[in-house]
């Protein structure tokens, strides 16, 4: 059947996405007995299915991952003191919901990286603005706002989203600038956005690498004493890919 006599009318409707599937809708409602309700539901099912991936990708682009990684693809095994059942609740993202936060702390390589942004996927998934980016980066960026004459623009991004995600928090001292920005963010995502935040060490050495302690105080307070703690400890990840590493030799029967 030809439909080229519809394309400009779903288009001028913004249902241009219909005419992927509309040949096989008609050919499928043709062979059965169902009626034109059924043959436009499905339709429209078609186009909102075609909405949603089409918004999922916008928030996934938007979000700045430096990989979409998903929970499924975390290995819980290798480190048996990682809390599984916690992680998978925040997944739920109940907490993004009430405006909480998470920290999420451990060594070097057991994947808190992996689970933050999986986290944020299911946050994207579910309809959520979400930014991930490395706390120097964000830093260096709004640094560049105080210099440029933009820095409230520039914050916007991070205030903005309703999940923001900090990665690689705390790794050197924070100068008088950082202190301030980092002050600002987070008293004015306090209860209203949820941050995430992920960090090598623990959250009672964060205070000393504010340039002001005042700032330190007013800033942590509200963060640390107001999260989720997840404490993810064992063995790292990365050692397993190694090229020096020993091959596992499977036995044979």
């Amino acid at each position: 059947m030809h439909t080229q006599h519809l394309a400009t009318k779903l288009k001028a409707l913004k249902l241009g996405g219909m005419l992927d599937s509309l040949e096989a809708r008609l050919e499928q409602a043709q062979k059965g007995e169902h009626g034109y309700t059924v043959f436009l539901e499905w339709l429209l099912e078609d186009e909102i299915q075609r909405r949603s991936q089409k918004a999922l990708s916008m928030r996934l682009n938007r979000a700045g991952f430096d990989e979409v990684k998903s929970l499924a693809e975390f290995d819980f095994r290798h480190n048996p003191k990682i809390p599984v059942q916690m992680i998978r609740d925040l997944a739920s993202c109940g907490f993004v919901e009430r405006a909480e936060s998470v920290l999420i702390c451990g060594p070097v390589g057991v994947g808190k990286s992996h689970v933050a942004q999986a986290i944020g996927l299911a946050a994207c998934q579910k309809g959520y603005r979400v930014r991930y980016i490395k706390t120097g980066r964000m830093l260096g960026d709004l640094g560049g706002g105080h210099v440029a004459g933009n820095w409230e623009q520039r914050i916007r991004a991070y205030t903005g989203p309703d999940l923001l995600i900090l990665d690689d928090f705390a790794l050197r001292d924070f100068n008088a600038q950082n202190s301030e920005d980092l002050f600002e963010l987070i008293c004015d995502r306090h209860l209203k956005r949820s941050t995430l935040v992920v960090s090598n060490r623990p959250p009672q050495e964060w205070y000393a690498l504010f340039a002001n302690p005042v700032l330190a105080e007013g800033a942590l307070d509200r963060l640390v004493n107001s999260s989720h703690h997840v404490l993810m400890e064992g063995q790292s990840y990365r050692s397993r890919h190694r090229p020096d590493r020993p091959k596992e030799v499977k036995s044979m029967s």
